[in-house]
């Protein structure tokens, strides 16, 4: 399918590894100039050479100030900004009834202000392109998943009640936003790359019992949906938040 994106500009964050570096990776195959980010500048680096063309710019997008200096030179370097990809995010945390003020905060910080940051900072200039932004959310934000951390199962649901509820305003501006929510995702440093090491026959064994499609996932399952949700063709979704598990989720 010709998503129709040459020429298009990006900004990836969180981009130097698995789901991000996927995505910027599927974005550039399309046609698109793309700006990846992450705040360790040794691992950016090492994205940008495996991805020849790419642009870099390291920050962290958990503090405003950050944020709003990498959508900048992000800008300055491609000229406009057309799609805006927030990847940052991370699921480590303690375990369930032992969560403290300053973990609530740290995976907030992470799972929910890296996107608000990024979005509040790069509107201007989406709505002179009229561009789209996509948030890479989980499936725990849609439903209780025995053993995910509480905080951030609560970071990712309160995600997708930002994306629902700033689409109307950000529609009246000509930008669409939506979120994907991945299962369980497979990549090199994962946790699920950890479990199949620790236990390779319990991860089939939850596989075949609670995921219909009894498979991991790839982040480039995750790509091909949010080059989608970015391209012109899917012009008529915003505010929406699409599941994409190998069918885990039954609510």
């Amino acid at each position: 399918m010709n998503l129709q994106l040459t020429g298009k500009t990006a900004l990836v964050t969180g981009s130097s590894r698995g789901i991000g570096l996927a995505i910027a990776t599927a974005l550039q195959a399309e046609g698109c100039r793309v700006v990846l980010n992450a705040r360790n500048e040794a691992d950016l680096t090492a994205a940008v050479a495996s991805l020849p063309g790419s642009f870099a710019v390291a920050g962290d997008m958990t503090e405003p100030m950050s944020a709003q200096s990498v959508v900048t030179q992000a800008v300055a370097q491609l000229g406009q900004l057309d799609i805006l990809v927030c990847n940052v995010g991370g699921g480590r945390s303690v375990p369930p009834g032992q969560e403290s003020a300053v973990e609530w905060q740290r995976v907030f910080a992470l799972n929910l202000w890296s996107a608000t940051n990024t979005v509040e900072a790069a509107r201007e200039a989406l709505a002179i392109s009229r561009g789209s932004v996509v948030c890479i959310s989980s499936s725990c934000g849609l439903e209780m998943v025995p053993g995910a951390p509480i905080t951030y199962s609560a970071a990712k649901a309160a995600l997708h009640a930002y994306v629902r509820g700033i689409a109307r305003p950000l529609g009246q501006e000509g930008v669409r936003i939506s979120a994907v929510a991945p299962g369980n995702i497979l990549f090199e440093g994962s946790v699920w790359s950890r479990k199949l090491s620790d236990d390779a026959q319990a991860v089939q064994d939850m596989l075949r019992g609670e995921v219909a499609l009894s498979k991991l996932g790839t982040p480039q399952d995750v790509a091909l949906l949010v080059a989608y949700l970015a391209s012109p063709i899917s012009g008529f979704s915003t505010g929406s938040v699409w599941t994409l598990d190998g069918g885990q989720v039954r609510a």
